[in-house]
């Protein structure tokens, strides 16, 4: 076990008021070993902070995730399953169905309203305090972010929300897996190597450099179109061909392709760190929204990634790893992709369960109580500048689309919202689906 330096500056401080003390005594001036030793059972121990990673896989939806009983057919994705074997499957996060926005929510625990940033390629503001900021702030954390930024096109962006190193694109996404332009605090290159493999290399060669505890944001591009065939080694696919009138002719094959190689890239990556430090690591995956509509499985076309349905808006989520005490466990917790922020700080001891839309979940992982969230929330904007809107509670989810359309669905018997139960031709709303969707207006008109 290791102690914090305030843990040794306060037994220092007390070994020698005992060494005072016993040399003022008549009995004797030496100090008794025993006692020394009972000094540790009045201190706490202090372990190492732990590590966070959060990983970001791009356009990965339930339906193409392992341990999610939505697509018929799934990735092979073995470092994925290690993780969801010693951790826990989170079956109710909702993210915003497109990637920019998500981004936000994550990094300001906000809504997206709030900041302005509700469909890609909003820019987010650099007055917003980022959660890199808050943790540099209040806690001796290095941070980083590699991969995918979209939350400005400008290169010194990502450096002046507060992040100390930054490696990747700065756009939605690349024209080429092998042909891309990589920025580095705010200098930029043009890279042929494949991206997914230069994102994982960048972060092992930055966690191998760090001294502090540390908190890394590795976002992937991949799965995210262009569709494409990956190095071989790092999928099992089999043989594909790689003309682009094969891929666009079934281009789900080459879309599970893409995320197969990313999850041997991210085992790379774990397995690239010694015992000690991936003992003290936790490890955090998200879907950033759901699957592109060209690869989605159960969800239609129109109801998958850029939908509020729940083919866009409910994405995956494992946790596995340090301070995470249930183990091959899924919860139905309801959380919000804006919880991260709080999470994240939670995890770092920064001094906050709950800040703006931002609620903690780290009680659920170490299966302690928790007054878990009664509501979320998503969005997605529009260029006339109005929003799709739908919020949901345990059992029943409301929609209030921009032309004033509205959606009500009871997920609990009704998980791929095949029956609007606002509908014309259905019977009248029973009385607690009538109850349930004034409470989830109410919520949602009190945001």
């Amino acid at each position: 076990m290791k102690y914090t330096p305030i843990y040794w500056a306060i037994k220092i401080l007390m070994v020698s008021v005992l060494i005072i003390s016993c040399s003022n005594s008549d009995d004797s001036n030496i100090v008794d070993k025993e006692e020394i030793e009972n000094i540790d059972k009045i201190l706490p121990e202090e372990g190492n902070p732990p590590n966070i990673l959060l990983i970001i896989a791009d356009d990965m939806g339930l339906d193409a995730t392992p341990g999610y009983n939505l697509g018929s057919s799934k990735p092979n994705m073995p470092n994925l399953q290690s993780l969801i074997d010693n951790g826990i499957r989170f079956n109710n996060l909702w993210s915003n169905p497109t990637c920019t926005p998500t981004r936000g929510t994550i990094i300001t625990g906000k809504y997206g309203f709030r900041t302005n940033v509700t469909k890609v390629d909003d820019p987010l503001s650099t007055s917003e305090t980022s959660i890199q900021k808050y943790l540099s702030s209040n806690t001796e954390y290095s941070n980083a972010v590699i991969g995918k930024w979209h939350l400005s096109r400008d290169a010194n962006h990502p450096n002046d929300m507060g992040v100390d190193y930054y490696a990747g694109t700065l756009g939605g996404g690349v024209s080429s897996y092998t042909n891309w332009n990589l920025n580095i605090n705010g200098v930029t290159n043009s890279s042929s190597e494949y991206i997914t493999t230069k994102l994982t290399d960048l972060a092992i060669n930055w966690v191998s450099d760090q001294t502090k505890p540390w908190f890394l944001w590795l976002a992937y591009n991949a799965p995210h179109t262009p569709f494409h065939l990956p190095p071989n080694e790092l999928h099992s696919r089999g043989t594909l061909a790689s003309d682009q009138s094969s891929i666009d002719s079934n281009p789900f094959l080459y879309y599970l392709a893409a995320i197969e190689a990313m999850d041997t890239e991210m085992g790379r990556l774990i397995n690239s760190m010694s015992q000690e430090e991936k003992d003290n690591t936790i490890i955090i995956l998200i879907g950033d929204n759901g699957t592109p509509g060209m690869a989605s499985q159960d969800y239609p076309n129109r109801r998958a990634k850029g939908s509020v349905y729940q083919g866009g808006v409910n994405v995956p989520m494992i946790v596995s790893g340090k301070g995470v005490t249930r183990t091959n466990e899924t919860d139905d917790t309801l959380i919000n992709t804006t919880d991260l922020y709080a999470t994240v700080a939670n995890i770092a001891d920064a001094g906050i369960t709950e800040t703006h839309d931002s609620k903690s979940f780290l009680p659920v992982l170490k299966g302690e109580n928790f007054t878990e969230r009664d509501f979320i929330y998503a969005e997605a904007g529009k260029d006339s500048g109005g929003s799709d809107r739908t919020i949901r509670n345990a059992t029943h989810k409301y929609i209030l689309f921009e032309d004033g359309d509205e959606a009500l669905y009871n997920l609990s018997t009704d998980a791929l919202e095949s029956t609007n139960l606002l509908n014309a031709n259905q019977l009248p709303l029973s009385d607690t689906d009538s109850t349930m969707k004034d409470e989830l207006i109410s919520k949602l008109n009190a945001l």
